[in-house]
Formats: C-alpha cells, sequence, structure tokens
C-alpha cells in the first residue's frame, strides 16, 4: 500500500478505536438504545437521499440492518451501559471474526481448517480471561451482552456475503435506515419515553457532538474510506488495520477515561488478538456451491463481498 493509503487505514482504526471512548461518553447523555437510533437516524439522513436506491433485496437491507443495526449496537450499547468498560468492549467485539466463521461454515459451506480451528481456540481463550478480569472488577451482564453482540455481528456477516452488494455504500446508508424506527421503539418500552424526552430536551453541544462523531466520522467517513481502500487493495492487505481497533480502544479508554489496564487484559488481549488474526486472515477452504475466499474480520458496519464485515461500533 502507499504510505497516504497506509496512513488512512490507521486512521480509521484510530476512530473506530477512539469512537468506544466517544460513545461511553455518549452514555451519560442519553439512554442506550436511544443513542443507538440517534447513531443511526444522523447517519442515514440526509445521506440516504443521495445514495440513489437500494441494489439489492430488501430482505437482506432489512436482515442486516436489524442484525447489525438492532441486535449488534443494541446490545453493545446496553452491555457498555450496564458497566462493560469502553476498552475492554473494544477487545471483546472483536471476536465476532469468530463467530463470523463459525457462521459461514454451516451457513456458506466454508470449511475452516486447521489453522483458522486453532486461531478460534486461541481467540475463545482470550475471551475466557478476560470474563475472569471482567468477573474480578465489575459485572458479568455487560461482558455477556458484549459477546451477544459480536455474535449478532456475526449473522450480518454471513447476510452481507450472501447479499453481495455492488456498491458498499450505498448498502449501508440503506442499511442504516432499518433499525432506527425498532430501536426508538424499544426505548420507549424499555427506557421509558420520559427518560428519552429528558434526554432530548436536555441535548447540549457535548451530546450534539457525540451523535456527529459515531455517525458522520466514525460510520460515513470512516467506513467510506474503508471501503476505498477496498476497492484499491486485496482484502488481505486492509483486514490487517482492523486489528488495531482494540489497540486504539483500549490505549484511548485508559487515556481519556483512566480505565486501568490489568495484566489478565493484556493476556486477553494479546490471546484474543492472535486469535483473530489467525482466524480471519487465512483464507478458507469451500465445499460444494460455497462462494471461495474467506469472511474477512473488518470493522465496518456492512460491506461488499470483499469486506465481508460490518462497521465498527465505531
Amino acid at each position: 500500500m502507499r504510505p497516504l493509503h497506509t496512513a488512512l487505514a490507521v486512521l480509521v482504526a484510530a476512530i473506530w478505536g477512539f469512537n468506544f471512548v466517544v460513545i461511553e461518553i455518549g452514555l451519560d447523555h442519553f439512554p442506550p438504545l436511544l443513542l443507538s437510533a440517534l447513531r443511526f437516524l444522523v447517519a442515514a439522513l440526509p445521506a440516504v437521499f443521495f445514495v440513489g436506491a437500494p441494489k439489492v433485496a430488501w430482505k437482506w437491507i432489512i436482515g442486516v440492518g436489524l442484525a447489525l443495526g438492532g441486535a449488534k449496537f443494541g446490545l453493545l450499547f446496553v452491555g457498555m451501559d450496564a458497566g462493560m468498560p469502553a476498552g475492554l468492549s473494544s477487545l471483546v467485539l472483536q471476536i465476532q471474526a469468530v463467530f463470523t466463521v463459525a457462521l459461514a461454515a454451516v451457513v456458506l459451506r466454508e470449511r475452516p481448517g486447521r489453522v483458522r480451528v486453532v486461531g478460534m481456540g486461541v481467540a475463545f481463550g482470550g475471551i475466557a480471561v478476560a470474563a475472569v478480569d471482567q468477573g474480578s472488577s465489575g459485572p458479568l451482564l455487560g461482558f455477556v451482552l458484549v459477546v451477544a453482540a459480536a455474535a449478532a455481528w456475526g449473522v450480518s456477516n454471513v447476510l452481507t456475503r450472501k447479499a453481495s452488494p455492488p456498491d458498499a455504500l450505498n448498502f449501508m446508508v440503506w442499511v442504516c435506515v432499518v433499525p432506527v424506527l425498532p430501536l426508538f421503539l424499544l426505548s420507549l418500552v424499555f427506557e421509558g419515553g420520559e427518560r428519552d424526552l429528558a434526554a432530548l430536551r436536555g441535548l447540549d453541544w457535548s451530546g450534539a457532538g457525540v451523535i456527529a462523531f459515531v455517525a458522520w466520522v466514525s460510520t460515513v467517513f470512516g467506513f467510506g474510506a474503508w471501503s476505498y481502500l477496498l476497492r484499491r487493495y486485496p482484502a488481505s492487505a486492509v483486514a490487517p488495520f482492523s486489528l488495531l481497533v482494540p489497540v486504539f480502544g483500549m490505549s484511548s479508554a485508559a487515556l481519556v477515561l483512566g480505565e486501568s489496564v490489568s495484566g489478565l487484559r493484556w493476556v486477553a488481549a494479546v490471546l484474543l488478538v492472535g486469535g483473530v488474526a489467525l482466524t480471519s486472515l487465512v483464507p478458507a477452504r469451500v465445499s460444494g456451491g460455497g462462494s471461495p475466499g474467506a469472511v474477512a474480520a473488518s470493522p465496518a458496519p456492512s460491506g461488499s463481498r470483499r469486506t465481508s464485515g460490518a462497521l465498527a461500533r465505531r
């Protein structure tokens, strides 16, 4: 990759990592489901009026929108609101690559191979260490919800691969439209209309800045830049930069939020990132009529067949 494009890939990883810190700040201003709904509303508008009509069947847009926007981000935001630290969330969420490979083996008949199986085992070892670390310092409910969010991300990755959208940006914008209403309704049911109205009435520059960052910087700019890189270079050259997301997430959480990084958490990080690298960067073997190639781990919310990933939470 050209040095400028390498710098762009690192910048996107840094934005997606720092996005966890921004979300943590946003949870001080908004209930989690409301924040997630606002994030997709602002990301979709006014972009949806400029990207043209959807280029894939609505069943794929709705499926990915509900799995990614509703389930993945809804669970992630609620998990962080329940006490899951921002830095640890950025790390644990990367287990989505393992869920993606496992689901692809069942749905797409992509055999993972020995190296990938070893990588999955190493990554789950990292999750186990992270669970022990979180269990000794905070509530496990948030941890479980973030793992569930990673599983939902895996579902959305496989659906995206089945959809094979020809225009990744068009697909992502329409996907952002889908979860807005469900998330608003869930927020009304579980968080209450009075709490939502109070958060909206109390909107200040800090809260508006959070929404602008997670919607436009992390989602629109981040995904657009990532898609640009994937159009110019093989996925195998771009995907490794996604492994920098938890590095930036954990370091920015420590610097900005004062989160401590224990020895166990460093061990979990090494195991998880190493396992994800083995899982996501080694090509899969395809049996039967499946499509060749791996479902690459990508922190973008959704993507084309090359990206096979979804947006980082950031």
